[in-house]
């Protein structure tokens, strides 16, 4: 793979982990606002709490791996499935763009550029632990 596309991968790589590490962060910080969005979006019911701190930590965990390029199959796959499944639960919001939530619209692109890290994730190679030079297998 040509150098240009080694750094564009490099760069959707840093940029994705960044937005994952930053709401994990926000469900240590804002823990009743996390439980809200739990309630609302998923009809779960917690408790600002163990339930959300362990949340929060294991999405930071998860954007930390996803930064480092480390065990790219499932951490770019695990990253995939977690904003696949909070994109596909706004989907009211998506379906009415216009006017206050127009913010949902974001997560789209988003939900492209993790499809994008996890088909190409063997090309992933630069300044990353999940090993070196794109071979034919995937990673």
């Amino acid at each position: 793979m040509k150098r240009e596309s080694e750094i564009g991968l490099l760069i959707l790589r840093l940029s994705l982990g960044v937005f994952l590490l930053l709401f994990g962060i926000d469900k240590l910080v804002a823990p009743h606002t996390a439980a809200a969005v739990f309630m609302h979006y998923y009809g779960l019911d917690v408790v600002p709490g163990v339930l959300v701190y362990g949340a929060g930590l294991l999405e930071i965990a998860l954007s930390l791996a996803i930064l480092a390029g480390f065990w790219k199959t499932l951490s770019y796959g695990l990253g995939l499935v977690l904003h696949a499944v909070s994109t596909l639960v706004t989907y009211r919001e998506l379906l009415s763009p216009f006017g206050e939530n127009h913010m949902y619209l974001a997560a789209v692109p988003v939900l492209a550029g993790f499809v994008t890290l996890f088909l190409l994730r063997r090309h992933d190679v630069l300044w990353n632990l999940g090993g070196g030079r794109a071979t034919g297998k995937s990673a």
